[in-house]
């Protein structure tokens, strides 16, 4: 799926309403587009390059919306802007894409180690 395959209907979907006339569609092409990425990653299960372009991808993705529609998007005023980040903290919070910490990864690597170690040789 490319970028061009993704088009928003407008910037009336995202104007911060908590419920607008074209949500089923925005739900079905959500939800079609969710399961898009899924399809795309179980074909690539077990290629770490293929995953980890796809997570990069969608780190893009959400930057560019995030910079670009939603700010523009964003109320201009303080009971609007107010009742924005209510229905965020009511539906749950700010979406983020965490990433995996160095750390993390260490960790792994030293697990995988341990287990391949032979207990015969020490």
């Amino acid at each position: 799926m490319s970028s061009e395959d993704i088009a928003f209907s407008g910037q009336s979907e995202f104007s911060g309403q908590s419920e607008f006339s074209g949500q089923s569609e925005f739900s079905g092409q959500s939800e079609a587009i969710a399961q898009a990425i899924r399809d795309l990653a179980k074909m690539q299960e077990g290629d770490v390059q293929a995953l980890l372009a796809s997570l990069r991808l969608l780190e893009k993705l959400h930057r560019e919306i995030e910079d670009g529609l939603f700010r523009q998007a964003l109320p201009s005023n303080r009971q609007a802007l107010y009742a924005l980040l209510r229905d965020m903290e009511n539906e749950g919070g700010w979406p983020y894409i965490p990433r995996l910490r160095l750390k993390q990864i260490m960790h792994w690597i030293e697990e995988l180690e341990d287990h391949d170690e032979d207990p015969l040789e020490t």
